[in-house]
């Protein structure tokens, strides 16, 4: 190669090479590319090559340059990151593409996706998304990413009206005036259960039809909410709660008019939407009707969460005890909260030596039941911990000194600052898995904040969601690995399984983890990591590295049979990933049924990927990959009119043609770990 990233581009490098052909005038020197270097080592080879297989990166090293911290760098930014990516590829193009097959006058909006994801790659070089640059760098990337989630979400909530108003949801007019119909959409590629929430608007009333504000406020707040529930298409009863949000002030912006002021009655509907069509919609409506909507409830006193699938026992401490019912599995001490100095830098964690870490085991919390609905409960748990306040003084004159950081002798502050971290475990009525939240107020620095999960699983391996795979990974590093720490990447989930049980920790822009060399297996997930420099080749302060202030991150735990895949784990877990999106509507006839998904799969060892079109060609692309290193088979079947089909690739090039059976199903063979690419031509 020529020149890396420490180095301004060779302007000269034409003049470079005909120097040396000058010089060395029986050696060719040619100024090559990438397909032309790898054809001449092809065509020159004298023996067969060794072949690398799985990841290809090495851990054969001491363990203190890998760079790996990066991942919890300014976790901040991976949060941001993970919900931008996830609004742009699993919301907003496959609903723009919704709109575009079905006809609802939506064109593909090219130009605002090629803008959002351009802006959002502004961001990915791997000082940025890394987080270990200066801080006025990732300032700089808080606004792309606002600005590039702004226009994915603008592009959603056109494309989702759009939808909603072509859906026939006549069904509900027999329930007589003042029903509200509600779109839930799944841009996941699998059924999809859970909890949702969306505000709807009971009234609107325009100042444009000769409304006075008073006039418009007085007849929004006395409109009528009582004796309302709750149905789906079949007229079956949901069960749901709605929180009164009040009168509020809102308005349109429409293309061919003036701004359209308007007020409002707001109410909040949460339920639990099950079984909505994979790449498809499910419809309900609140309607007014009387319903006496009995459930048992998930709690069993202020400490205990428990549905088909699932047991959770909290402890004094704020611990929990998870059980899978289904092979009766129990996981224990689950949800410790660690913490550690780190006297490393935006590349590194470094804990300072001989320290003992602090945990919350052991330190009473407060536990109170948050929510009981028939639908989801919830339990919270508020830790009052104190923490070193920062390193000690010793860190700044060795980060000044340019001390290397494995060779830094600074501890921990004797000065304590308090750390409330404030979890809620929730447990909704068909979920296979748990959710947990947790918020706390950062004023430390130089530290590392973890939450534990062990396993007690006896393996010597584990799986992590990476880049279009799920690489195996050993639990302990290379015999030349010198570093305490073994922290890894991850992208959606850590998975550690043995034959009959396995625990599945999803994350939203949580990017690293470590399983613990502690003879139980344990998940540690890093929660934030506060440090006060760039590291590398000088002395260059980041105090905004330190992460001040309030931050709240989520994650999923999803027990498992042993086998992440078949059990449907793993595809729990992408889900995990995506927004639900929802969308208010009216009562109307229209030419899509109220329960409809334009595409139906079918390939047990696959993970859909996107849903997309092509600029150029107007076809709709469809992306997988094998999750596992066994061949497997797609079955895809349209309901959407088409030419025909054909194989594709990450380039979305056209490749060869691909028939369905007599039925309109597609057989398609996948390879091991294999990306396919399936292209629609209308």
């Amino acid at each position: 190669m020529n020149g890396c990233d420490h180095q301004p581009v060779q302007t000269d490098l034409p003049e470079a090479i005909q120097t040396a052909r000058e010089l060395f005038p029986d050696t060719t020197f040619i100024h090559s590319n990438f397909i032309d270097y790898l054809q001449s080592v092809r065509r020159s080879l004298q023996r067969e090559l060794s072949i690398v297989k799985g990841e290809l990166r090495s851990q054969r090293t001491d363990g203190w340059s890998t760079l790996v911290n990066t991942a919890s760098a300014r976790i901040y930014l991976k949060q941001m990151n993970q919900l931008g990516q996830a609004m742009l590829e699993k919301v907003a193009e496959p609903l723009a593409a919704f709109a575009n097959v079905l006809g609802v006058g939506e064109t593909y909006p090219h130009h605002l996706f090629t803008y959002a994801w351009k802006t959002l790659m502004q961001n990915h070089p791997h000082d940025s998304i890394c987080g270990c640059s200066v801080d006025e760098v990732h300032r700089e990337m808080v606004a792309r990413f606002a600005k590039s989630r702004h226009v994915a979400e603008s592009v959603a909530d056109d494309s989702k009206r759009a939808i909603a108003e072509a859906i026939d949801t006549s069904c509900f007019a027999q329930a007589g005036e003042g029903a509200l119909p509600v779109v839930v959409f799944n841009t996941s590629g699998w059924d999809r259960t859970g909890v949702v929430s969306i505000e709807l608007e009971a009234l609107r009333l325009y100042f444009r039809d000769g409304y006075t504000l008073e006039e418009a406020g007085s007849l929004a707040k006395s409109e009528d909410l009582s004796g309302r529930t709750l149905v789906d298409a079949e007229g079956n009863i949901v069960p749901c709660t709605f929180e009164d949000l009040g009168l509020q002030f809102g308005y349109d912006l429409p293309d061919d008019k003036f701004r359209q002021p308007y007020m409002c009655r707001k109410v909040k509907l949460t339920f639990e939407a099950q079984e909505v069509p994979a790449l498809g919609l499910k419809t309900y409506a609140w309607v007014r009707k009387e319903a006496d909507i009995s459930a048992a409830s998930l709690l069993s006193g202020d400490r205990v969460l428990e549905n088909e699938a699932l047991k959770v026992e909290v402890a004094d401490d704020g611990s929990f005890t998870l059980t899978d019912k289904k092979n009766g599995r129990t996981y224990r001490d689950l949800g410790v909260y660690e913490n550690t100095g780190d006297i490393g830098n935006e590349y590194m964690y470094r804990q300072p030596e001989g320290e003992i870490p602090l945990t919350t085991s052991g330190l009473n919390a407060q536990i109170r039941v948050l929510q009981d609905t028939p639908y989801q409960a919830s339990i919270e748990i508020v830790h009052d911990w104190e923490i070193p306040a920062s390193a000690d003084e010793l860190l700044e004159e060795e980060q000044r000194s340019l001390i290397y950081f494995p060779h830094r002798k600074a501890q921990r502050s004797k000065r304590m600052v308090p750390m409330r971290i404030r979890t809620v475990i929730s447990l909704s009525r068909s979920s296979k898995g748990l959710e947990i939240e947790s918020s706390f107020n950062n004023q430390a620095k130089d530290h590392r904040l973890r939450m534990l999960f062990p396993t007690d699983l006896q393996t010597r391996v584990h799986r992590v969601d990476s880049m279009f795979e799920i690489p195996q990974r050993d639990n302990t590093p290379s015999a030349e690995w010198e570093n305490p720490s073994n922290t890894q990447h991850q992208q959606a989930f850590v998975d550690v399984s043995e034959t009959g049980a396995g625990l599945v920790v999803a994350n939203l822009g949580l990017n690293e983890y470590e399983i613990l060399r502690d003879g139980r297996n344990t998940i540690a997930v890093t929660l934030l990591r506060a440090v006060g420099e760039l590291g590398d080749w000088g002395f260059f302060p980041t105090p905004e590295a330190q992460c001040p202030g309030e931050h709240t991150v989520r994650m999923r735990l999803i027990p498992h049979n042993g086998d992440g895949i078949q059990s449907g784990a793993y595809a729990e877990a992408y889900q995990y990933q995506i927004p639900w999106t929802l969308c208010q509507t009216g009562v109307h006839n229209g030419h899509i049924a109220p329960v409809y998904c334009p595409f139906v799969w079918d390939g047990g060892e696959l993970a859909f990927s996107s849903l997309k079109m092509n600029e150029g060609t107007g076809d709709l692309l469809l992306r997988w990959y094998n999750m596992s290193a066994q061949n497997a088979e797609l079955k895809l079947q349209p309901s959407i009119p088409f030419y025909h089909m054909y194989k594709s690739t990450i380039m979305e090039d056209h490749g060869q043609s691909v028939e369905a059976d007599a039925e309109g199903v597609l057989c398609l063979p996948v390879g091991p770990c294999e990306i396919v690419t399936i292209g629609i031509h209308r």
